[in-house]
């Protein structure tokens, strides 16, 4: 359903009890809330948990920012890989306001909060933003954002700056399996079937590279963030792939060692990516967790 906040439009799925403990799920980068396995899904259903998903700005069925142009990424992360500043269209604050303004539009006071990729760096700022809103936190193959930190490996990085072949259901389906492929965790089985299935109700729901690119600027430009990590006061796990290629092992390991407290996991065979064997041991860390907060 789309929610009217006082920010921005957002596409929400909220399900489970109305006055249930709430657990907020922020996607990564250009992803969708059907992204969300639904195994997790379910199993924090079945444990009495509300949980409720979004659309980020510019993804899937939210607002979108059309009139504040398309920046040139690759320009942008030369900038970025060099120490000079980056200039986005909006920043992930700005995000993280617009994660705010829904838990003010649902009228909930406090969550839990699950981030995967770009929305664990949403989920930090959100916790540095407004601490007393959030019960804890689970930054998952995400980053503090620090300048020393390693960058993607070479063969995802030109991924992710090349546009697909074509445009049509076929040529998206393959560019983005291709990617897929390259981020895969090769410890955990893959289900390569039920991957070609969630990435065709991706393409056939909302398609829009203008808005990944924005969120990946604002992602660039991102770089105070970690200092001020250094004083949060949020419960946090970190979760973290030992083989992930696109934010290397220590992007996780810095983000832990940064928040006071943090507790960090690292798994080995986790790539980049949300595969079931994944997403089981996720849950045996994530349950205790919420329980404990």
């Amino acid at each position: 359903m789309k929610l009217q906040t006082r920010l921005i439009d957002l596409e929400i799925r909220d399900q489970g009890p109305a006055k249930a403990p709430v657990v907020l799920l922020i996607m990564g980068l250009g992803m969708q809330l059907i992204s969300w396995p639904s195994r997790l899904v379910d199993t924090l259903l079945g444990k009495g948990y509300r949980v409720i998903r979004f659309d980020n700005r510019d993804a899937g069925l939210s607002q979108r920012f059309p009139e504040l142009g398309v920046p040139n990424l690759p320009w942008a992360w030369v900038r970025h890989s060099v120490g000079l500043p980056v200039c986005p269209p909006y920043s992930l604050q700005d995000m993280a306001q617009d994660t705010l303004s829904l838990l003010d539009a649902l009228d909930i006071t406090r969550a839990h909060v699950l981030g995967v990729d770009l929305g664990g760096m949403i989920g930090q700022h959100l916790a540095l933003m407004a601490p007393d809103r959030v019960r804890s936190l689970c930054s998952v193959m995400s980053s503090s954002g620090a300048r020393h930190l390693p960058g993607p490996e070479r063969e995802v990085r030109a991924a992710l700056l090349r546009p697909p072949a074509s445009t049509d259901t076929a040529g998206l389906l393959a560019h983005q399996q291709a990617l897929f492929h390259l981020l895969r965790s090769p410890g955990f089985p893959q289900d390569l079937e039920d991957q070609r299935r969630r990435l065709l109700a991706h393409i056939y729901r909302a398609v829009y590279p203008e808005g990944v690119v924005r969120q990946l600027t604002a992602v660039l430009a991102d770089t105070s963030r970690a200092q001020a990590l250094t004083q949060m006061g949020v419960p946090t796990l970190v979760v973290h792939g030992r083989q992930d290629p696109l934010l290397p092992l220590a992007c996780g390991e810095d983000t832990a060692r940064r928040i006071p407290q943090a507790r960090l996991l690292s798994v080995e065979g986790m790539g980049h990516d949300l595969a079931p064997g994944v997403v089981q041991v996720l849950l045996e860390a994530l349950l205790p967790h919420l329980k404990q907060h």
